[in-house]
């Protein structure tokens, strides 16, 4: 009875402790993998109706064709290409494009064209992602920063050296490791996703119908009526799934299961409401579309709210300079990068490290690009190009590894993978049109009638029905 009795208490022991040790890394996870993608709620709808070069003419019948732009983007972008399906392709516990890139080139053999191709899908998606740790730190921070400037305009000069400072304290945090600079992140971010939900079901709740947008037929007649004006749409749609690359990057630090949970459970619900919450917002009072993140908000909020999300889009930045420490430390493993220096910073997680040449170097180019480009919105269409770009080459290495590696037919693997780089390509062609027209060779301004009701009365055989405010 005594053994029973010892035994039942060792187990019970070891389960209290594996779902304490799951909790921590999901907290930690929460508060390192997903600032990124996590922030996005703050600029995306407002980048499609009232920002960028083409802003989308806000109607009822464009809002629910971009909510259902987002909310599918999510779903197949993140909850099923990265977190169903990349997820699972580790090497050796590790994720990220130079993961991807090992796995590849096993089955390569002897085939030196093979072999070289995948090397230079590899190298080349290595620094579409450390583009993408340099400029997500940059826009993250001034944006944060240059709220100064709305408060009170005085402050302008001081954008710039305040930036810097903040991303010197942010680098100088990674030494501390991971689990520290999560187990600090974690509580903020998990406050932060909680108002995001809050905020975007109070509003949810005053217009119910905004719900119709969970339909993915609304994004579809969206391209149907307008093609070119859902196309250009994308590339400011593609904002809500920035950070879906850190989150196979950054695998490595916390492992496959906490980070899954982490999205399925919290963020992914936070996200959609909020989106949602700001598309109930605008159509009960157009007016909001200036700043729907912050008008969601009671007055009283408002002020919290500025600091909190500062706090937030710091945090961003914590995503792609972990996923920059694992994607460096695979790179060395398989001799792409010269020998240095590698801490280990936790004793039960592997994956957890921290180099200090990648760290401070990746410190001085975000710090020039900031000084270069001096405004958060001059960096947006390099931002777009190299997440996505990474997107693509992802997409295209995961292939060779499911027909190769997992042994899936040909049939199986081109159909999921088209589909992949059918969204990818998409994206990533939305996302040349950002950069400047000058530089493109094309100008004009283009308008869009798309309204549903119009078009449900020329299109007597739609099975879709109106929706009511």
């Amino acid at each position: 009875m005594a053994t029973l009795s010892n035994l039942t208490s060792f187990l019970m022991s070891s389960t209290s402790g594996s779902k304490t040790k799951l909790s921590a890394l999901t907290l930690a996870a929460l508060g390192v993998v997903f600032g990124d993608i996590g922030t996005s709620p703050l600029y995306t709808i407002k980048e499609v109706f009232s920002a960028g070069t083409h802003p989308v003419p806000l109607t009822e019948a464009n809002m629910y064709g971009i909510l259902s732009l987002i909310f599918w983007a999510l779903i197949m972008v993140v909850s099923v290409k990265y977190v169903a399906f990349i997820m699972r392709a580790d090497n050796r516990g590790e994720g990220g494009i130079m993961a991807l890139l090992a796995l590849a080139s096993r089955n390569a053999g002897d085939n030196f064209k093979k072999q070289h191709t995948i090397m230079l899908l590899g190298i080349l998606g290595a620094c579409m992602f450390y583009a993408d740790g340099m400029i997500t730190p940059a826009i993250s921070v001034l944006s944060a920063v240059e709220g100064l400037e709305l408060a009170a305009p005085m402050l302008h000069p001081l954008i710039l050296p305040v930036t810097l400072v903040v991303l010197f304290i942010l680098f100088w945090a990674q030494s501390k490791g991971t689990a520290l600079v999560g187990a600090f992140f974690g509580p903020i971010m998990l406050l932060w996703f909680g108002t995001l939900g809050v905020l975007g079901l109070n509003s949810i709740l005053q217009n119910l119908s905004i719900l119709h947008a969970l339909n993915p037929i609304y994004a579809i007649q969206f391209f149907a009526v307008s093609p070119w004006i859902a196309f250009v749409a994308l590339g400011a749609v593609v904002l809500a799934v920035t950070g879906a690359e850190a989150l196979y990057a950054d695998m490595g630090h916390f492992g496959r299961f906490p980070i899954r949970l982490a999205w399925f459970s919290f963020v992914l619900p936070a996200l959609i409401l909020n989106y949602f919450g700001q598309g109930a917002l605008i159509l009960q009072n157009p007016e909001t579309v200036k700043n729907p993140f912050y008008l969601l908000a009671p007055e009283w909020m408002l002020y919290p709210l500025i600091v909190l999300a500062t706090l937030a889009a710091v945090i961003a930045s914590q995503a792609v300079i972990t996923g920059a420490f694992s994607v460096s430390r695979q790179a060395l493993q398989l001799g792409y990068l010269p020998r240095m220096h590698v801490e280990h910073t936790s004793e039960s997680q592997q994956g957890q490290v921290y180099m200090p040449r990648v760290n401070w170097g990746l410190m001085l180019a975000v710090m020039a690009l900031v000084i270069g480009f001096g405004s958060s919105g001059k960096l947006a269409a390099a931002y777009g190009i190299a997440v996505t770009g990474d997107m693509v080459i992802t997409t295209l290495l995961a292939g060779i590894v499911f027909h190769n590696i997992w042994g899936w037919s040909k049939l199986r693997t081109g159909a999921l993978i088209t589909l992949f780089l059918t969204i990818d390509i998409a994206f990533f062609s939305a996302n040349v049109l950002k950069i400047p027209d000058e530089w493109l060779g094309t100008t004009g301004n283009w308008h869009c009638d798309f309204h549903l009701d119009d078009y449900l009365e020329n299109r007597p055989h739609a099975t879709l029905s109106t929706p009511q405010k």
